[in-house]
């Protein structure tokens, strides 16, 4: 629900991707030092070696795989901006999530978009406009987010 959400992800996916390479390149180093156990000094060099190989790995693949933000990211990032305080965005973000998913083309019966409104008006808006329109609408009728949220809950639509 939260934006760091999706640069975790994509960090704890070039940390997977970094152990994975350095085990399958050490693999190799490791087998030849087990057979040349009797000359330290090549192993001890090879053991250096493994932390170097690894760290250029990970700054080469961190640095392939940028972290992009999705639609629904940029949908969030705009409401939070037309909302300043954090509690009230999280109460919208809930709604939101609850009613479409984020997906402004969601439908269900006579309701469309982020905010599930009735007008066919509302339907044809740009996400952001309709982010607007929601955020105008339950500030008109309930007086903030979380009043709406609240009735939510009770009532199972707002």
């Amino acid at each position: 629900m939260k934006l760091v959400d999706n640069l975790w992800t994509t960090r704890s996916k070039c940390a997977r991707l970094i152990h994975i390479r350095a085990t399958y390149l050490t693999r190799s180093l490791r087998c030849h030092r087990l057979k040349r156990a009797a000359v330290a000094d090549s192993s001890q060099g090879r053991m250096h070696l493994t932390p170097l190989l690894c760290l250029i790995l990970g700054l080469l693949s961190i640095q392939a795989i940028p972290a992009q933000a999705t639609e629904t990211d940029q949908y969030r990032l705009y409401a939070h901006s037309r909302i300043i305080n954090y509690n009230q965005y999280i109460c919208l973000s809930k709604i939101i999530h609850k009613e479409s998913r984020w997906n402004p083309m969601a439908k269900n019966g006579s309701h469309y978009g982020l905010g599930q409104m009735r007008s066919k008006h509302y339907r044809n808006l740009d996400p952001y406009r309709q982010i607007d329109s929601t955020v105008k609408y339950v500030t008109i009728r309930y007086g903030s987010m979380c009043n709406a949220w609240r009735f939510h809950e009770r009532h199972g639509f707002y």
